[in-house]
């Protein structure tokens, strides 16, 4: 690819997963989902997950929609892609307690965290860099060949609008 041509693009939709050998930008919109970002730093590739609810109990189908799914999913679609586990790092994005969705009683962006947290912990992957929790939805932008994530902040509504 030269530098005058653009970059493939891949818009993430809730409980997907996106891992391609090739440079792409990845886009995805959080509220309270996260989305990790892995990325390999020696074979330069990268995916994305966007996780909506924390475990899968059993029920239903085992979609990436679930985080203990798409957590495993992606991992397997990175060691495909790019190899060794050790050269892997991670970051995670999301997790916000988004007042006014209804899901803020049930703590869906604290619980979809500290899973996420726990799984990265298990696989030991290190997470290098997070931008997590708050009261406000985020868009991230990955360049699945440098590992750079772009995060935009939406603003919180004043409490008279």
């Amino acid at each position: 690819m030269t530098a005058d041509e653009p970059l493939d693009r891949h818009f993430l939709y809730p409980g997907t997963i996106f891992a391609e050998p090739g440079e792409y930008l990845i886009s995805t919109v959080l509220g309270s989902c996260v989305a990790v970002c892995m990325w390999n730093k020696v074979a330069h590739v990268g995916g994305m997950n966007h996780i909506m609810l924390p475990y899968w109990n059993g029920e239903g189908l085992a979609t990436p929609k679930y985080g203990n799914i798409a957590m495993e999913k992606l991992l397997g679609k990175m060691l495909a892609i790019g190899g060794r586990r050790e050269n892997l790092v991670a970051k995670v994005f999301g997790g916000a307690n988004v007042s006014g969705t209804g899901l803020e009683m049930y703590m869906i962006g604290d619980r979809n965290t500290t899973l996420v947290s726990d799984m990265l912990e298990e696989f030991r992957i290190p997470v290098v860099a997070k931008d997590i929790g708050g009261r406000v939805g985020r868009k991230i932008i990955m360049n699945s060949s440098t590992g750079v994530v772009l995060v935009s902040k939406g603003r919180r509504a004043a409490p008279d609008e």
